[in-house]
């Protein structure tokens, strides 16, 4: 399995706290998200060691672990492998293609500006979509971040 970290940044004009809740909160993670996988959805309780599952409305999605968790900071997840009806495929090669790569966010701020820094590991199969889809993610977490007249409900 051959694979490729890669690495995606936006500057977001919001706090920490504001840009953390768009990416994690419910409402909004399904928003950002729709360039990768229509109508997504994580399921977790984001403490370190946790099971989270990105499910599609399609059933299909990705199992991963809370390997960090540093509230407004980082969040480091280890992929377990995809999803098919809301389960682990262990068969699937595409699915052990994932199994132990790295998905790493890390927000900083700078005065009124948040980076938002992503590192995954993405295997080559999938460069391509994933590639395509970070920065109309990102551009769409920038959008909300920066539109929140108040602080999206806090997460994490």
């Amino acid at each position: 399995m051959k694979t490729e970290r890669r690495e995606f940044k936006k500057d977001i004009k919001a706090s920490l706290e504001t840009v953390w809740n768009v990416i994690w909160h419910d409402d909004t993670y399904k928003v950002w998200t729709e360039p990768f996988a229509k109508g997504s959805k994580a399921i977790s309780d984001w403490q370190e060691g946790s099971e989270v599952k990105f499910i599609a409305e399609d059933g299909t999605g990705m199992l991963s672990t809370v390997h960090t968790n540093e509230q407004y900071h980082k969040l480091y997840l280890v992929h377990e492998g995809l999803l098919t009806n809301g389960k682990l495929d262990t068969e699937n090669e595409y699915s052990t293609q994932w199994k132990g790569l790295r998905e790493d966010y890390t927000l900083t701020q700078t005065d009124d500006i948040t980076t938002l820094f992503i590192q995954m590991d993405i295997p080559l199969d999938y460069m391509e979509s994933t590639t395509e889809a970070w920065p109309k993610g990102l551009e769409l977490i920038m959008e909300m971040a920066e539109g929140m007249t108040d602080e999206v409900k806090s997460v994490g």
